[in-house]
């Protein structure tokens, strides 16, 4: 059993590990529900005084099965609160992980077990355990079921289940171990869009730096609920998780199937996600308002339309414009007026309409935090209208991941935030490295406490990727505000070099795409050629619905038809020529329909929901290749 603290306090300051947390938190908040899973029979719900003995019985298993201090073990797993337990456990135990999720692809598994010199598995269940198998034997002497099924026999390999591991930890005490923050804490592969992963080596320092550096922007309350959807091996999740766990809030597991359901059952006050996440809330409403009768629809499009106008004089008064930081006097006394009368329309809008949509997330949320990637305008124009906070942040695995995040105080919409405590940026030019001057964009250069320590046996990626001054090279551009503010503007290697030398950053373009109904995803193409194209996916919905009031009939075979093609064609000119700074070399020249979504299952997009752009771009060679012939 793990040590309990005799502090009465949550009060983190001198701990060395995340493992030493529980010790502390169950002193304020032992009898508070800590992890709940609802969509598993029986349902598991778990308070901090069973968690943190679990912890502790699952560490002190793992060293009566033989694991010691420096031993990796590999945890391929999806959410669940024993998922939590596991991870703690390991770390507890003296020993670092090595995670991934259990729907990853054998030879990535299989990769990462090597790679990782791991000794020992846990896994999900007895299906992830079997797609491991080669000849029927495991490269480990070890393995550990989070299930209760009955362990399977294999050669070499002592197996057990979650029960048993538990059992044996009960019977024994656990050895302590005394920890640093230099100490290795685990290893995140990159679910990356190109490539094999790398093991990205974060340190218990590392991971403290998020509990502690999330403390600037909220300080959520014991008891308060929490809803998690992404991937928990996933470092923004797994981070997060850490820190409302520190504050003694109770998380709640979900998924894509429920979550519009558990958010009017649970009724969070925080959640974190990514930009496809609000994207798909946002359609549901849209699709709810096609489905009105037209009077009503009218009434809709107007409230929004007005509520639009009032979102914007306001920005302009609290100098939170992103196109006019520094508005003159006049400006703000012209925008004071607007909001007068424009208000009055707002609030009876949200009364009306607005206050509905509020309710579809239960009517408690504080602020939704969007990372893995920028937000694109018009949902951060809908959140804000219907006055839903997204805070939106930014971060990468590598840096444990957060960096930058927007304050409910300053929640600067197109921005990614300002810096965690203790975090430099700098921006540098791309070829040269040299320094520039603030609202100059250039390469995005990160120091500070949650920088990784380096590629697991990669030194050659780890020198790339920090130079001697300890600054990591995020591969992203942008610019930096005189207020301080991060603005990503794209990925360095997803920049699209037209044959004029144009370069174009698709992600804001895409963005700007995405406003349509009628589109549901989209990937710009046009490297080395003179103009731009795009894959898209459309909306099936709105389509049909559109189809519907011209006498069409939709299917795979007449989306090329000379009406829907001159649909999008308008959509696309419309959406991209809208765009603040619209030059004509952004404008989409060509452009193909297909009917398979880009989706996790078909390889074409990464656990957290973004697009691989090199596995399309080999997936629609041939019909890319006809674009621009």
């Amino acid at each position: 059993m793990l040590n309990p603290a005799s502090k009465r306090t949550a009060d983190y300051s001198s701990v060395q590990s995340i493992p030493e947390i529980w010790a502390i938190a169950i002193q304020k908040f032992g009898n508070t529900v800590a992890v709940k899973d609802p969509h598993v029979q029986p349902e598991v719900s778990l308070t901090y005084s069973q968690l943190y003995q679990q912890i502790g019985q699952f560490a002190a298993g793992l060293q009566a099965l033989g694991i010691k201090r420096g031993d990796r073990i590999s945890l391929f797993a999806e959410n669940q609160p024993r998922w939590l337990v596991a991870d703690q456990g390991i770390m507890a135990a003296g020993a670092v992980d090595a995670v991934r999720g259990a729907q990853a692809d054998r030879e990535e598994l299989l990769y990462i077990l090597s790679h990782s010199d791991s000794i020992a598995l846990v896994v999900q269940d007895k299906a992830t355990l079997q797609k491991l198998l080669t000849e029927g034997k495991l490269p480990v002497n070890l393995a550990i079921l989070l299930s209760d099924e009955q362990p399977p026999e294999i050669a070499n390999t002592k197996v057990l289940n979650y029960a048993s591991v538990i059992a044996l930890g009960a019977n024994r005490p656990l050895k302590p171990v005394q920890w640093h923050k230099e100490d290795l804490a685990t290893l995140m592969y990159t679910s990356g869009t190109s490539g094999q992963p790398k093991g990205v080596m974060l340190s218990q320092g590392n991971l403290l730096s998020q509990v502690f550096g999330a403390s600037a922007v909220v300080k959520p309350q014991p008891g308060e609920v929490v809803m998690s959807i992404l991937p928990i091996w996933h470092c923004y999740e797994r981070s997060f998780e850490y820190f409302i766990l520190a504050h003694g809030c109770t998380q709640i597991y979900t998924n894509i199937r429920n979550v519009k359901k558990d958010f009017k059952d649970f009724k969070p006050y925080y959640m974190v996600g990514v930009p496809r996440l609000w994207e798909s809330i946002y359609e549901g409403v849209q699709k709810q308002f096609r489905e009105q009768p037209p009077n009503k629809q009218r009434l809709i499009n107007f409230f929004f339309a007005q509520s639009q106008r009032y979102i914007v004089a306001r920005r302009v008064v609290q100098s939170l414009d992103l196109n006019n930081l520094s508005p003159s006097i006049f400006a703000k006394i012209w925008a004071g007026i607007q909001i007068v009368p424009l208000s009055l329309i707002h609030q009876l809008a949200d009364k009306i309409v607005y206050k509905q949509v509020r309710e579809a997330t239960g009517g408690r949320v504080r602020f939704l935090v969007s990372g893995g990637g920028s937000i694109a305008e018009h949902l951060e124009d809908f959140y804000e209208i219907i006055g839903v906070d997204i805070l939106g942040g930014y971060g990468l695995t590598e840096t444990s991941p957060i960096t930058h995040v927007r304050r409910t105080w300053r929640n600067l919409r197109g921005a990614d935030g300002q810096p965690l405590p203790n975090t430099e940026t700098q921006i540098v030019e791309l070829e040269t490295y040299k320094p520039l001057s603030v609202g100059k964009k250039g390469l995005v250069m990160i120091r500070g406490h949650q920088v990784m320590q380096g590629y697991y046996k990669n030194p050659e990626a780890t020198a790339k990727a920090i130079n001697s001054e300890g600054w990591f090279n995020t591969g992203d551009l942008g610019w930096v505000s005189k207020q301080n503010d991060l603005v990503i503007t794209g990925r360095a290697k997803d920049t699209i070099v037209l044959s004029n030398g144009e370069n174009i950053e698709p992600q804001p373009i895409e963005n700007a795409c995405l406003r349509s109904p009628y589109i549901d995803q989209i990937m710009l193409v046009g490297q080395d050629e003179r103009f731009l194209g795009a894959l898209i996916v459309p909306n099936q919905d709105a389509l049909q619905q559109w189809a519907t009031t011209q006498n069409l009939e939709i299917s795979a075979t007449n989306l090329d038809s000379k009406a829907i093609q001159d649909l999008y064609r308008q959509e696309l000119n419309r959406e991209v020529q809208n765009r603040p700074g619209y030059r004509a070399d952004e404008r989409i020249s060509t452009f193909k329909l297909i009917d398979e979504p880009f989706s996790i299952e078909n390889g074409t997009m990464t656990q957290t929901l973004k697009i691989k752009r090199s596995v399309v771009m080999d997936r629609y060679q041939d019909i890319i290749d006809k674009m621009f012939a």
